[in-house]
């Protein structure tokens, strides 16, 4: 009997699915992987796993279907003690890579990046991997340690990336005495999720301020996390974005009366602690991330929160007469109903820096997945927005849901999370953004200033290329090369 090795195997899987539907592979995913093929998968009392293939498989996959057997190893499952172990330390266990900073593929900007990088590297993240928000007196949050970890990722900085996934496993881990938000038993981690809010205490104690977590940062730490586990062939990544998906599937999604699931910001007893109001933010629908989270995620049904996301993104913002997503919006689930947030409320309907971010998550969706939806609304909603660009040049940073003004100052954070999505549907317009507002705001490897934190990220995030994680971190041609070898070392009989 001949047999294809696993890690070839996993290759050849990868290089077969279209870019950005790639799945990170290892031996216990062996069922998956059968299933996915349509192969006939068995597990055997000595950890052995055979997949069959058949001849339609020759129709179906071609050149892969050569190999008449592929050998796969079934491991047993995991012990409680592992379950438990240190995944930071897990991780910084897998082999060494490369270190040098670079872009996957390399990129006309790419110095750019690196330089502010680098910078931002300096100026806000501590040698122990604490990110700080220098414009909010010196805090952190859980945003700015997923921020940074996707980032490190991208440009290929493992040592920094490890450094703040430590700091934010070792001081947002939530506890039961931190908070109202207990789900474990007494002085034990709350699963994987993060406290948002970290800082001084009024006592002079740097602590968890508020313990409740802000599930966007949860979705791009998880996400990270995958391609870390991609870029640098480390799976003890992989099994920690997994442990997050189900927290956050658990912990921060429900189901609506229709029967619909809905993300919700943070924990339910936050933002649905009334039955007929729930509290959105549609700047934390990241529907790349679903897609990626179906990938390596099969117990859950990721892709339906791309469905009701799009539905309340359209819906909210429908609310708007010039068609502006909202910082925060209220939905009542009985009535199917969307609503401003009372004028006294202590987060605001209203455009300004937390919706920012729809029109880079919802192009994000768009290039990477080429999504009708997301090209859709992007079209019918920056219309206001681009006909005043064209009449004025400029972009008042907070602005009412029904157009009218409510500051007299521009964001560069605006400007960046214009220009990825503009790219798409106005590529013209977002040359003129860049050329008159992006590039000016940049100096000395910061954008305005070295106390903007979440300006410098938003920046860089919007420069970033356009290719999807799956063709970024995965290359179809050395699988194919390494197949090609392999057949003849591995002839058929």
């Amino acid at each position: 009997m001949h047999y294809l090795p696993l890690d070839l195997f996993n290759q050849a899987y990868r290089s077969r699915l279209r870019p950005g539907r790639c799945e990170a592979a290892s031996a216990p995913e062996a069922p998956v992987l059968a299933e996915h093929f349509g192969l006939q998968f068995s597990r055997q009392p000595l950890k052995q796993a055979l997949i069959t293939l058949k001849p339609v498989h020759l129709r179906r996959w071609g050149l892969l279907a050569l190999a008449p057997v592929v050998f796969l190893m079934a491991s047993r499952p995991a012990s409680a003690a592992a379950a438990h172990a240190d995944p930071v330390a897990q991780a910084e266990a897998c082999p060494a890579t490369e270190t040098e900073l670079s872009l996957l593929p390399p990129a006309p900007n790419e110095a750019l990046l690196k330089e502010s990088w680098e910078a931002y590297r300096q100026r806000f993240i501590q040698a122990d991997g604490r990110v700080i928000d220098r414009e909010a007196s010196d805090r952190t949050t859980s945003e700015g340690q997923a921020y940074a970890m996707w980032r490190a990722v991208v440009i290929n900085d493992r040592d920094t990336f490890d450094r703040v996934y430590r700091w934010a496993e070792n001081n947002l881990a939530r506890h039961d005495d931190s908070g109202p938000v207990s789900v474990s038993v007494s002085g034990q981690p709350q699963g994987s999720l993060w406290a948002w809010h970290w800082g001084r205490h009024e006592s002079g104690q740097w602590q968890i301020l508020d313990p409740n977590f802000a599930v966007d940062a949860d979705i791009d730490a998880a996400m990270a996390l995958i391609l870390a586990s991609r870029r640098w062939r480390c799976p003890a990544y992989l099994e920690a974005a997994r442990s997050r998906l189900a927290d956050i599937w658990e912990y921060s999604t429900v189901v609506l009366p229709d029967g619909t699931r809905q993300l919700l910001p943070g924990p339910v007893d936050a933002f649905w602690n009334q039955p007929d109001r729930m509290i959105l933010n549609p700047s934390y629908f990241s529907p790349y991330a679903y897609r990626l989270f179906a990938q390596v995620d099969r117990e859950r049904d990721w892709l339906a929160l791309i469905d009701s996301g799009y539905a309340m993104l359209e819906a909210s913002s429908a609310l708007s007469p010039v068609g502006l997503p909202s910082d925060w919006i209220a939905y009542n689930p009985a009535a199917d109903a969307y609503s401003l947030l009372p004028t006294d409320s202590s987060v605001q309907s209203r455009y300004s820096f937390d919706a920012f971010r729809v029109w880079w998550r919802v192009g994000l969706d768009l290039a990477w997945y080429g999504e009708p939806r997301a090209r859709a609304y992007l079209t019918s909603n920056l219309g206001y927005l681009t006909q005043r660009w064209q009449r004025d040049r400029k972009l008042p940073a907070v602005i009412s849901l029904s157009g009218e003004d409510l500051a007299d100052y521009e964001a560069t954070a605006q400007y960046a999370m214009l220009y990825p999505a503009l790219r798409q549907t106005s590529p013209l317009l977002a040359l003129q953004i860049y050329r008159q507002k992006l590039a000016p705001a940049y100096r000395n490897g910061f954008w305005d200033n070295d106390s903007a934190y979440y300006t410098q990220n938003l920046a860089w995030f919007a420069l970033l290329p356009k290719t999807p994680p799956g063709l970024v971190f995965q290359s179809a041609l050395p699988a194919l090369r390494h197949l090609s070898a392999t057949i003849h070392a591995y002839p058929l009989p």
